[in-house]
C-alpha cells in the first residue's frame, strides 16, 4: 500500500492506494510548519481506511516549497557560481540576467574578499560569488581547455573566506562528459571540507550552458531548505508511525528518493501539476487528454501524452531565472476556489487573480467569513454543495452566472491555447476548486470534459502511482549508416539508469526519444534524449529506511 500526498498553497491531500485502487483520499488545511498538515492528512488517511501504519511500503510527497521559495526570494541560501570554459565564455558572467532581488538574496553577507586569486572572480562585496575558470569541452568531447587545480583552490580559498557553504559548478558541455566537472568536485570538496554543499549542473540541466548553469545555481541556494524540508517530511511521517520509505515527486512525473531530494531539490519544481495530470489520467483511464487542475490560487492546465505530461519545449522561465531541466508545459491562470470575486459591477464581475489561499475555509462567506470568493459563488449557482448555501442567498444570481460563464469561457480558451491539433481532445477536470466549472460537463468548444471519481485529490493520486524514471540526453557523433546502433545504445542507457534508480528490472519501457540533428556543426552530431521509466521496486526500497536509501546515481532519477 502507498499513500500519496500533494502539499498545496490552500490544502495538504492524501490518497491511499493498494495497486491501482483508490481506498480512502482526505483533505487537510496546509500549516506553515510544513510537519503538522502532513501529519494530520496522513492519520487522517488511515483512519478513513481502517490501515494501521505498519502496512504502508511507501509514500510519496509531491510539494511546492521549493519553487515558492524562489518565486518570494526567500529561504535562498548564498551561492558561489563556479564556471569552467576560459578562455571562452567570459563576455557573459554567470547570473547576468537574473532578476536583481535573486541576485541580492544569494548574495553573501556581510561580503568577504573579492575575486580569487586564481581564475577570474566577479563578485565584490554587494555581488553574488562568481568565478570563471578554465575547463571544459567541446560537443564532442575534446578538451577546451584543461582544468586548474591549483586555480580551483584558489578559489575555494575566496569562498571559504566569504564564508559561502553552497556551490555551483557548470562546465561547457558537461552533459556530454562531466569529467571537470566530478574533478572540480573533488577539489573543492578536499579544500572546503565537511558540509559544503556541491550541486554539478551536468546532474541537473541539459545541453545549452546559461540555462543550465542557472537551474544549478537555484538547486544550490535551495540545498540548506531542502535538508530543513526532507527533515520535516521524515518527522511527520514518523510521528504518524510510519516507517516505510519516503519518495518525492518530481516534474516529469517520477520519483526519487530522500537522499536525492536532499541534493536536488529544484527537480520537485512544477512536480503539483504533474501529479495532478497523471493522477487525472488514472482516474479517467485516459493516456492522451488535456487536463484542468483547478486549485485554491490558480487552474493549471496541461496536455497527457501517453500518460505523461507533454514537456516544455524548451528553456523555461521561473522567477524570472531561464533554466533548461524538464518541466512540464502548464498554462497557469489566476483563478481558484480562493479567488476574490467582486460582483460590484453586475454586468462585469471580476474574479482573480488574488485569492485568500489556505485561509478559505475561514474567510469565505460560506464558511463564516466575510470574504466573498469563487467559491461562494460555485456554491450560490448550486454547482457544489460546500458550507452554508444560505449565507450566499443574498448574491446577485445573474452577476454570479455571468462571472462563472467568464471562468468556463476563460479556462476553454486556455485549453484551446495548449492544443497542437485540431483533433477532438477530451479534458479531463480535477482538483477542489473545479466545481467552479459547468456540472453539465462541458465548456464552450470542449464538449467532452470529464470529472472523474476523486477528482479533487487527483494530485495525491499522481504522486502514489508516479514511477521510477531515467534519461539520457547528450550529443553524440552519428556516422552514416550508424545510427540503429546509436539510438539502441542510448534506450539502452536510459533503461539502465532507471533500474539504477530503483525501477523493477522487466518493467522499464521507453516513453519518449527525441532526435536533434545539430547542422551547425561537423561530423554527424545529434543531440538524442531518451526518457525511460517503470515501475517501483518497493521490494528494494523497503531494505533500507529512507534516510539511507541507495543514491539514485547522477543521471537516474528515483
Amino acid at each position: 500500500m502507498r499513500i500519496g500526498i500533494d502539499v498545496g498553497g490552500t490544502n495538504t491531500d492524501a490518497a491511499l492506494l493498494d495497486g491501482d485502487t483508490v481506498l480512502a483520499t482526505v483533505k487537510a488545511p496546509t500549516t506553515p510548519d510544513v510537519t503538522t498538515g502532513i501529519l494530520q492528512a496522513v492519520t487522517r488517511v488511515l483512519e478513513t481506511a481502517g490501515i494501521p501504519p505498519a502496512a504502508v511500503t511507501a509514500v510519496m510527497i509531491g510539494t511546492t516549497h521549493f519553487v515558492n521559495a524562489l518565486v518570494e526570494g526567500a529561504r535562498l541560501a548564498p551561492v558561489a557560481a563556479i564556471r569552467l570554459g576560459l578562455p571562452a565564455t567570459a563576455a557573459l558572467p554567470p547570473m547576468s540576467d537574473w532578476p536583481p532581488r535573486l541576485r541580492a538574496a544569494l548574495t553573501p553577507r556581510p561580503g568577504g574578499p573579492t575575486g580569487p586569486g586564481g581564475g577570474t572572480g566577479t563578485g565584490g562585496e554587494d555581488e553574488p560569488a562568481v568565478y570563471l575558470c578554465h575547463g571544459g569541452h567541446e560537443y564532442d568531447g575534446r578538451p577546451l581547455s584543461p582544468l586548474d587545480p591549483a586555480e580551483l583552490r584558489s578559489v575555494a580559498a575566496d569562498i571559504a573566506a566569504r564564508g559561502i557553504r553552497s556551490v555551483a559548478v557548470s562546465a561547457v558541455f558537461s552533459p556530454v562528459t562531466a569529467e571537470d566537472e566530478l574533478r572540480a568536485a573533488e577539489i573543492l570538496a578536499a579544500e572546503l571540507g565537511d558540509g559544503v554543499h556541491l550541486s554539478l549542473s551536468h546532474e541537473i540541466g541539459r545541453v545549452g550552458l546559461l540555462p543550465r548553469e542557472n537551474a544549478t545555481i537555484v538547486n544550490a541556494a535551495l540545498r540548506d531548505l531542502a535538508d530543513t524540508i526532507v527533515d520535516a517530511y521524515g518527522a511527520a511521517l514518523a510521528q504518524a508511525g510510519i516507517t516505510a520509505p519516503l519518495l518525492l515527486s518530481q516534474n516529469d512525473g517520477t520519483l526519487m528518493n530522500a537522499p536525492h531530494a536532499r541534493r536536488h531539490p529544484v527537480a520537485t519544481f512544477a512536480s503539483g501539476p504533474t501529479n495532478s495530470m497523471r493522477g487525472a489520467g488514472h482516474l479517467s483511464g485516459l493516456t492522451d487528454c488535456a487536463v484542468i487542475d483547478v486549485g485554491g490560487t490558480t487552474t493549471d492546465i496541461g496536455v497527457l501524452t501517453g500518460g505523461f505530461p507533454r514537456e516544455a519545449a524548451g528553456a523555461c522561465d521561473i522567477a524570472g531565472v531561464r533554466t533548461n531541466f524538464r518541466i512540464p508545459d502548464v498554462l497557469s491562470l489566476g483563478i481558484g476556489g480562493g479567488s476574490l470575486a467582486d460582483l460590484t459591477d453586475p454586468a462585469s464581475p471580476a474574479v482573480g487573480p488574488r485569492s485568500v489561499g489556505h485561509r478559505l475555509t475561514r474567510d469565505a462567506l460560506v464558511f463564516g467569513g466575510t470574504t466573498l470568493t469563487a467559491t461562494d459563488l460555485a456554491v450560490a449557482a448550486g454547482h457544489a454543495d460546500i458550507g452554508d448555501p444560505a449565507r450566499t442567498a443574498g448574491l446577485d444570481r445573474t452577476a454570479v452566472r455571468t462571472a462563472l460563464d467568464r471562468i468556463a469561457a476563460r479556462t476553454a480558451d486556455a485549453v484551446d491555447r495548449m492544443r497542437v491539433s485540431p483533433d477532438p481532445l477530451p479534458v479531463v477536470a480535477v482538483g477542489g476548486g473545479s466545481v467552479l466549472l459547468p456540472p453539465s460537463g462541458g465548456l464552450p468548444g470542449l464538449p467532452d470534459v470529464r470529472r472523474p471519481g476523486h477528482f479533487a485529490v487527483a494530485n495525491a493520486v499522481g504522486a502514489a502511482i508516479a514511477q521510477v524514471g531515467g534519461e539520457i540526453d547528450r550529443v553524440y557523433r552519428i556516422p552514416p549508416g550508424r545510427r540503429g546502433t546509436v539510438l539502441d545504445q542510448a534506450r539502452d542507457e536510459a533503461v539502465r539508469a532507471a533500474e539504477t534508480a530503483g525501477a523493477r528490472p522487466g518493467t522499464v519501457t521507453v516513453v519518449d526519444i527525441e532526435e536533434i540533428p545539430l547542422a551547425y556543426l561537423p561530423g554527424g552530431a545529434t543531440r538524442v534524449r531518451v526518457k525511460a521509466v517503470g515501475d517501483l521496486d518497493t521490494t528494494r526500497l523497503n531494505a533500507t529506511r529512507h534516510d539511507t536509501a541507495a543514491d539514485a546515481g547522477s543521471t537516474a532519477h528515483a
